[in-house]
């Protein structure tokens, strides 16, 4: 059995058909077992058997999503194994995420083929970016928060890498690879 992390993009968990019960609904509709919610941001972690290549299961999540809640807002799959390893290679360090600093974790639909050198950095003194995770198809970068007005990161991200993302935090992605099933 392969155990995943379906990182749901779009996700507002005050609308009804985007709670955690709801989210879980669908995927054990689709046959997935251990099927179990980390926070309310949609990050649906299940197990399955089919062997299906991984955009075959992305796609069948996205179109049940949209079938029986109306969601359309994208679906990312990491398996258990890529997370371990993203969290094994230590990404940031010593760093340590919080209110004032926030480490995040944008994962890509596909790889950046060819890898962009020098990487693109936004015209943000808030936002530092540590570089592209290739095998766990992810940008990784560090955010300020202390100034008084946010940068518009994610729509730097969107512009430049196109809306086939998700950024987490990294606690987020810890939390996920804890509750990944073993697989």
């Amino acid at each position: 059995m392969t155990s995943y992390c379906a990182l749901l993009r779009g996700i507002g968990p005050s609308n009804p058909n985007m709670r955690n019960d709801r989210l879980r609904e669908v995927f054990e509709h689709l046959g997935f077992a251990n099927v179990a919610s980390v926070l309310s941001s949609g990050n649906i972690v299940f197990s399955t058997d089919d062997g299906a290549p991984t955009p075959e299961i992305e796609g069948r999540i996205q179109s049940a999503l949209q079938s029986e809640l109306g969601i359309s807002g994208g679906t990312i799959l990491r398996g258990r194994a890529e997370c371990a390893a993203l969290a094994a290679r230590k990404p940031f360090g010593d760093l340590e995420h919080s209110k004032e600093t926030y480490l995040t974790v944008t994962f890509l639909k596909e790889h950046l083929a060819p890898c962009p050198d020098p990487f693109p950095t936004p015209d943000m003194p808030q936002v530092r970016i540590r570089g592209y995770d290739a095998e766990a198809r992810a940008i990784l970068a560090v955010v300020d928060t202390t100034g008084s007005k946010t940068p518009d990161y994610m729509g730097w991200l969107e512009r430049t890498f196109s809306k086939e993302i998700t950024t987490r935090t990294w606690n987020t992605v810890t939390k996920i690879l804890k509750k990944l099933p073993a697989g």
